[in-house]
Formats: structure tokens, C-alpha cells, sequence
């Protein structure tokens, strides 16, 4: 990940944070291959909904970077996957704030790290950080792209290359952490715009479901497919970078294709956010809803 950035939350460190992290996808640490090998086995029993939400209200609160959660419907447990950075006492962190829901929780690990993937497929440049577009999106006649918030977090400018000679426009809009979403608007009218990912048309956009096979392009890796483990995943990249409502894949990615897209034919699903893992051995990766960047913005793709 060149010029990677990490975003931090406010101020002079969040700035720093930001410039470290930005040349990649954004990550919550080296993507590595998720070697899924449950800590805790999963128990017999299936938990209330009650239980599972207080279960991951605690592991909220637990503030562990490097964990991800989410319900699994099918055993009725609420899911915590852990890269290789949270140790033994992080792991009893969140066990001890699980208090009487602890039983609800079980542990997954991986052998890589999550970090945020900074760097729709085509490279775009702030002026410390690469990043990957997203999706063309207009509202009436005025042009943007959708891109991660961890990228345009800070609202700077962004070019077509690493030299910043050719200017694409000014940060519109940004919304990270909590969510990971960002627009761009276009304001130069020699930069093309058009509707696609790469020879892809993109028409619609839409919800995937668990299961269904995906696609992922970025500036790094170029693209890639997977499937779709889960939806309404939330990670902790640390610092206080929290991120909800994520959709996670078997996608492959790595640091430089942050805010690239995720399709699937011709309709838009996401936005790349983070993850474990790389092209080569493969990896578990996040993606923000495009659908809720839609909405906030008012835009639509074409």
C-alpha cells in the first residue's frame, strides 16, 4: 500500500493518521488469508435476538481493534472474527463485557490483519494518497464518484494521476467512520465520466444476499470475484475507526483499492472498505452499501 493512510478522528494525529494510510485500500492492518479456526466452538443452543444485540452492544464497547462482528442466523450466535493482532487479553476483554450474553459470543480467528484499503477501479489521487474510484453518480446534470470515506476524509482535491497535473474535482461530501462513504464532484469537463466499471455497464443498484457471487475491481489488484458471507457487519480498525452495516465477501483486495466497486452484472452493491488478506492467498473484505451513499447524496449511478 503506497502512502497508506489511516484515518485518524480529529485533529493533528487524525491528519498524520490519514497521510500513513492513504496509498492503499484502507486496512486495519497486511490483509492476510483467514484461516478460520474457532477459539470457542459454537454453541448448541441459538440466543434471542435480545441477547445477540447485547452481545454486540458489549463487543461495541470492548473497543478491540482488529475484530469484526455479526449475527449468524443459522447458528444463532453472534460471530467475532479476530486478526492476528488481538491478543489473549483483548479476546478476554470482550468475553468479560459480554458478561451473562459471553455464551452468545464465539471467537474466529484469521491470520491477517484488517486495515482500511486506500488507493469504479480506476486510480484516483489526493494529494498524499491514492485511492480507487467507485461509481459515476449525477443528480440532474451535475456529474460526482463514489469512492470510500476513509479516502476523502479531510475533503481534499483529487487528480487522474500521481503528479496532480490533471485535476477531477473537489471533495463533495464524506462520511467516516461509522459509515465509509465519500463523493466526488466532477468539475473539470475534459475528465470522462461515464457509467461503467470497466467494460461493465452498471444500470441499477441493489442489496446482494448471502451467497450470491460478486465482483471487485480496484486500481491495485485489478478485478476479482468472491461470494458474499454476510451483511450488517461491523469492524473496528482501531482508533476509534468503527464502521457498521458492512457487507463482507471472500473478495480478495488489497491497499490501493479502497472505494473501489463491488457489482454484480450490471447492478452496483459497494464500495470497498477494508479487510484481511490478499490477491495472492486470498482474504475476507468489507464493503459500505452503495445504496445508503445513494440515498444520503441524492444521486443515482447511470
Amino acid at each position: 500500500m503506497r502512502n497508506e493512510r489511516t484515518t485518524p478522528r480529529s485533529g493533528v494525529a487524525r491528519r498524520t493518521r490519514l497521510i500513513a494510510v492513504a496509498s492503499g485500500l484502507v486496512a486495519v492492518g497486511a490483509i492476510a488469508i483467514p484461516t478460520a479456526s474457532a477459539q470457542n466452538p459454537a454453541p448448541a443452543q441459538k440466543f434471542s435476538a435480545a441477547q445477540l444485540t447485547a452481545a454486540g452492544q458489549a463487543v461495541r464497547a470492548a473497543d478491540v481493534p482488529g475484530t469484526a462482528w455479526r449475527v449468524d442466523s443459522a447458528t444463532g450466535t453472534l460471530v467475532v472474527t479476530a486478526d492476528r493482532t488481538v491478543s489473549r487479553a483483548g479476546i478476554a476483554r470482550i468475553e468479560r463485557a459480554a458478561g451473562s450474553n459471553a455464551e452468545a459470543v464465539r471467537i474466529d480467528r484469521i491470520a491477517g490483519t484488517f486495515r482500511k484499503f486506500i488507493s469504479g477501479g480506476d486510480a484516483i489521487y489526493a494529494p498524499s494518497w491514492r485511492c480507487s474510484l467507485g461509481f459515476n453518480v449525477r443528480s440532474g446534470s451535475t456529474y460526482y464518484f463514489l469512492t470510500a470515506g476513509h479516502c476523502t476524509d479531510g475533503n481534499p482535491p483529487w487528480y487522474t494521476n500521481s503528479s496532480h497535473t490533471t485535476s477531477i474535482g473537489p471533495t463533495a461530501g464524506s462520511s467516516f467512520p461509522g459509515n465509509d462513504y465519500g463523493l466526488v464532484k466532477y468539475t473539470n469537463s475534459a475528465v470522462a465520466h461515464a457509467g461503467t466499471v470497466g467494460s461493465q455497464d452498471i444500470t441499477s443498484a441493489g442489496t446482494p444476499s448471502v451467497g450470491q457471487s460478486v465482483t471487485r475491481r480496484g486500481s491495485t489488484t485489478g478485478t476479482h470475484s468472491g461470494k458474499v458471507t454476510a451483511l450488517n457487519a461491523t469492524v473496528n480498525y482501531g482508533g476509534g475507526d468503527i464502521v457498521s452495516g458492512l457487507i463482507q465477501t471472500t473478495v480478495c483486495a488489497e491497499p490501493g483499492d479502497s472505494g473501489g466497486p463491488l457489482y454484480s452484472g450490471t447492478k452496483a452493491l459497494g464500495l470497498t472498505s477494508g479487510g484481511s488478506g490478499d490477491c495472492t492467498s486470498g482474504g475476507t473484505t468489507f464493503f459500505q452499501p452503495v445504496t445508503e451513499a445513494l440515498s444520503a447524496y441524492g444521486v443515482s449511478v447511470y
